[in-house]
């Protein structure tokens, strides 16, 4: 099956407790494949501006499997940029700066070889923009939305139209929450499947993620990476959500128990992400270096 992702493209710079990253490529297109593509081929859908460095397009080459035909580079615009600060527990950040840049502009086009696609990821962006995206691909078998606490804030009849359409949600704790009102999580993604899905997952940072389907409930921890060994956690959430499709799109399966190993896979191709600044966690990754983790998870998470 073909996987998809359409979603930002940017410029980060990032400090941490650890150190410090300027002007590193980011976005939660970027992160989503380079995770996904550490287990097969990934279609890109974004834009940039004129500004986007060239050894930032060199990067994204490098991850073999990436399909860039749908980058979409306009000269007369800058590219989105942003920059951030966590504070020693790397659980908390706060923004230093948004350049939302090409962001603002229309978004790119679909390349004609891309809307065959069957499997279909909408990284965080305006809902309206993820529905218009999601509504060219006809073929489609499985689609998962990404999005955040802004778009609840100021565009939620766009979003309940986007949520009532795609096959799964992905949320963190405090949005599933936030656009529920109910603060058990378990309870506020069955909330969520009223709308429509077959399943939401609920992101838990360092407590890791839960799958609620229609089938069942399932909870993965985090992988453990030492807390010495974190060095930069922007990204995560989107490589989880790579290595979670891009297990589906590598088995071809979409039945509940395919999703129930996805977790786990989404699980320990974020952890990589965690151990180096921007993209260079996932570089070099390869399917024997996370099938070496999912296994240790497997052992960790098995009580008889």
């Amino acid at each position: 099956m073909s996987l998809i992702v359409t979603g930002t493209l940017g410029i980060d710079s990032v400090e941490t407790p650890t150190g410090s990253a300027e002007r590193v490529p980011g976005g939660s297109a970027a992160y989503f494949c380079a995770a996904a593509s550490a287990q097969g081929p990934v279609r890109l859908v974004g834009v940039v501006g004129g500004d986007w460095p060239e050894e930032h397009h060199a990067a994204l080459r490098g991850f073999e499997g990436i399909d860039l035909s749908g980058l979409e580079r306009r000269e007369d615009s800058s590219t989105f940029a942003w920059g951030g600060r966590y504070l020693e527990n790397m659980n908390e950040r706060e923004t230093l700066f948004t350049e939302l840049g090409v962001l603002e502009e229309a978004p790119p086009s679909i390349p004609d070889s891309f809307v065959d696609s069957e499997l279909v990821f909408l990284a965080n962006s305006h809902p309206a923009v993820q529905k218009s995206f999601l509504e060219q691909f006809a073929r489609r078998r499985l689609s998962v939305v990404d999005s955040m606490d802004l778009w609840i804030n100021i565009a939620r009849p766009e979003l309940d139209e986007v949520i009532s359409a795609v096959d799964g949600v992905l949320l963190n704790d405090s949005e599933v929450q936030q656009l529920t009102g109910i603060g058990n999580p378990y309870s506020a993604a069955r909330e969520i499947l009223q709308m429509g899905p077959s399943f939401v997952i609920v992101k838990k940072g360092e407590h890791g993620a839960v799958l609620v389907h229609r089938d069942g409930t399932v909870v993965v921890p985090a992988f453990p990476v030492p807390l010495e060994g974190v060095v930069d956690p922007t990204g995560a959430g989107d490589s989880f959500a790579g290595g979670f499709m891009g297990y589906l799109e590598r088995t071809g399966r979409l039945d509940f128990e395919a999703l129930r190993a996805a977790l786990g896979w989404g699980t320990v191709t974020a952890s990589f992400t965690l151990e180096r600044f921007g993209l260079e966690g996932l570089r070099g990754l390869d399917l024997p270096r996370l099938e070496d983790r999912f296994d240790q998870l497997v052992r960790m998470t098995r009580l008889t």
